[in-house]
């Protein structure tokens, strides 16, 4: 490592002089990246839609929130097209009518966030500590207590240069990656300090082994390992920072260089921390699996303020929030026996045809969607027109595009914009369609997003070519029908069809907008059950306390085993959060799946399953709008009755049925407490619906003969119902005796 420079900064250690340094941020709007390739050839990824609302905008709104004053937006890829939309949008104003000032700093010869970082320290803007963050971040945090906390710090030792923000996250015992679609990383905290020790993002999980240098260990006496941690890529940066990647022009990427190379680097002594959050959002859209799960989380809310109906977010209009979380424009065309779903946004200006069946999408300005047409769990941006009769689940459709009657568009497919589909044609799987032809790979995997085609392009099919291979047999059956014109039929299209090398395609799944696939999860899950089989069988492996080896004082692994990754109330978020995807549309299968892979996960039983999930289908139900309770039962009721072939698939003896009656208890004395009057009517439909048996019903009720008799309220409630089972059961005994 070089010499460390004196930072060129306003910072000072009188408090006086830090009070009057306006707290400023960068806003990397450049991802240097090719993950959302096609699209970003054309457009810069920080002015995609997410939620019909460009990403930038969320986190420019963030940054005003947590008091930021001053945001330099670094543009490389189509810098153009950010300044120009920053130009025209509410965020440049003059800067005597606005507290909140936001400017550009444009360079064309950064190929990594390490290069934007030293332009950055060249313009000699930075003052003192400052946000770093990137355009495609989503938050609503309060950062003043993380501010607060690197002040101090920094106070008492002028080497902790940064604060990192992570929050918890469920790790994968099958996919071995995070519901955004990320690798899981593993990092090592100090328990009481919380200084990061260890940062590893490349781990290889297949050898459930990691390698720890041995003087980690003896100058750290205290260390936790997690692999249940999200990195959220807002960092509190002294101005320090920047001179360190001044210093090291080997320092390119802000995780992979800068952060690990400070880590083993025992010479200038550098220290980051961690801040963790625990109940905001926080999140990056790094790839499509992370910006499908993204959008859904803001259309369910867990983003508040910044949701369509409160924050409009520089789309000229607020959205109106309808019953089942259903999104609407104020110039929408709905056909009256057209139907939008649940969770679905449907932008301004747009039509939709009779029949036509939507779900869990988004739906940007006027699109005209014709007749017949089904869409399933996709995103449609702007003025995209769709014929009658096409079918799309778990796509992303670009401005403009056009998509001919029959289209049928299969789980993944991505089309860029302006691209055209026959009529007819199936899109396979996973594909991605650009107008623009492949530009061949290069070496480096920080490529800029917006490299061009100039240096040679990969030879693509374009759709007519494979509308032509695929539809030989349609185009023989149309040539027999009257009045048909082949010649329309399967063949018209504009667009290339991008190819992928066989592993790429194999790993297509990892990171696209669709489920992971079923068979996917199928051998992911038995791996890790293998996997745990291994484990316990293995004497030396690590013990459920979490501890290493019992002379490990101080050092234990949290996460995969460890006393917070065994939290009953992380395993109910989670089997919440996994109940709400199947609200959303998510096939059932993947969700019994997904709820088996958290029970292997969490080590927890069919029980704890079976509570879970009555809970969140009670907390769905409570969420349907009632006026009495007539009516909440009603809902109830019908809730019950279409999940509960769901909830049997965790109900395999009477312990589980008995753990249902003790949640609904629960659930009536602490959570919903507006169920408290039906619980007598619900357990009755419970049992006539034979998901709780008589014999699961007198156990609970003799289990409570010696309780006090505060715990006794809702036997007391059911006391009639109770009678009724046991007479009927002694009147059952009378007849067979009879017999």
């Amino acid at each position: 490592m070089a010499p460390k420079k004196v930072a060129r900064s306003a910072s000072s250690d009188d408090p006086e002089e830090l009070a009057r340094v306006p707290l400023q941020a960068v806003l990397l709007a450049d991802s240097f990246a090719t993950k959302f390739r096609p699209i970003t050839l054309e457009r810069p990824k920080v002015l995609l839609p997410l939620v019909n609302v460009p990403m930038i905008e969320y986190t420019l709104a963030w940054l005003e929130s947590v008091g930021v004053e001053e945001v330099f937006v670094f543009c490389c890829a189509h810098a153009n097209q950010v300044k120009d939309y920053l130009n025209k949008s509410q965020w440049i104003k003059p800067p005597s009518s606005f507290s909140f000032s936001v400017s550009t700093i444009e360079s064309h010869d950064a190929i990594s966030a390490g290069d934007a970082l030293r332009v950055i320290y060249n313009r000699s803007v930075i003052r003192g500590d400052f946000i770093l963050v990137s355009g495609d971040t989503v938050s609503n945090m309060d950062l003043t207590q993380a501010l607060q906390e690197h002040k101090d710090r920094r106070k008492k030792d002028p080497l902790a240069v940064m604060t990192m923000v992570i929050k918890h996250a469920k790790p994968s015992s099958t996919t071995l990656q995070t519901r955004l679609g990320t690798d899981e990383i593993i990092i090592g905290i100090h328990p009481e300090t919380k200084e990061l020790l260890y940062y590893e993002d490349k781990a290889d999980h297949l050898q459930r082994v990691i390698s720890l240098d041995k003087t980690l260990l003896m100058e750290n006496p205290a260390l936790r390992l997690h692999n249940d941690k999200q990195d959220c890529f807002i960092d509190i940066c002294s101005p320090e920072v920047l001179s360190l990647f001044t210093d090291n022009f080997d320092y390119q990427h802000l995780r992979r260089h800068f952060v690990k190379g400070l880590l083993v680097d025992d010479i200038m002594g550098y220290k980051i921390f961690t801040y963790e959050t625990h109940a905001s959002y926080a999140a990056r859209v790094e790839n499509f699996r992370s910006y499908d799960t993204i959008s859904k989380d803001i259309i369910q809310r867990w983003t508040y303020p910044f949701v369509p109906d409160v924050q409009y977010l520089g789309i000229g209009y607020q959205a109106k929030l309808e019953r089942q979380g259903i999104y609407r424009a104020p110039d929408v065309i709905l056909s009256r026996s057209a139907h939008v779903g649940a969770f679905s946004f449907v932008g301004n200006g747009t039509t939709i045809g009779d029949h036509s069946h939507i779900s869990t999408s988004v739906i940007g300005q006027r699109c005209v969607i014709g007749k017949n047409v089904v869409i399933e769990s996709s995103y449609i941006w702007d003025n995209v027109t769709i014929e009658d009769g096409c079918k799309l689940s778990h796509a992303l459709v670009s401005d403009g595009v056009q998509l001919k009657a029959g289209v049928i568009l299969e789980s993944g497919v991505i089309l860029s914009f302006k691209v055209e589909v026959g009529q007819k044609l199936v899109i396979p799987a996973y594909s991605k369609v650009s107008v623009l032809p492949q530009p061949c790979k290069q070496d480096s995997d920080e490529e800029l997003e917006y490299a061009d085609a100039t240096g040679g392009v990969i030879e693509s099919p374009s759709i007519s070519s494979v509308a032509n291979a695929r539809n030989q047999d349609l185009l023989s059956d149309m040539l027999d029908v009257p009045g048909s014109d082949a010649n329309k039929v399967g063949i018209s299209g504009v667009g290339y069809i991008w190819s992928v090398s066989e592993a790429e395609h194999d790993e297509e799944w990892r990171f696209s907008i669709a489920p992971i696939p079923k068979e996917k999860l199928e051998k992911f899950s038995q791996s890790a059950h293998d996997d745990n089989d291994e484990v316990n069988q293995d004497e030396s492996s690590i013990p459920a306390s979490g501890e290493l080896i019992p002379d490990s004082d101080g050092t234990d692994f949290d996460g995969g085993v460890g006393e917070d990754y065994h939290d009953s109330a992380d395993f109910e978020n989670e089997v919440e959060a996994t109940f709400r995807r199947a609200l959303a549309g998510v096939d059932v299968q993947n969700v019994i799946l997904e709820i088996s892979s958290l029970r292997l996960s969490y080590n927890m039983s069919h029980a704890d399953c079976a509570g879970a999930l009555f809970y969140a289908i009670m907390k769905s139900a409570s969420d349907i709008s009632y006026s009495n309770n007539t009516e909440l039962s009603a809902n109830t009721k019908m809730e019950i009755n279409k999940w509960k072939n769901l909830l049997k698939n965790y109900i395999k003896s009477q312990d589980e049925e008995i753990e249902v009656i003790m949640k609904f208890e629960e659930i009536c004395l602490e959570t919903i407490r507006e169920f408290r009057l039906l619980f007598t009517d619900i357990l009755h439909h419970l049992y006539e619906e034979d998901i709780i048996t008589e014999d699961a019903i007198l156990s609970w009720e003799n289990e409570k003969q010696g309780a006090d008799e505060s715990d006794k309220i809702f036997v007391k409630q059911a006391e009639h119902f109770i009678k009724w089972l046991k007479e009927a059961s002694e009147e059952d005994e009378d007849e067979d005796e009879d017999d």
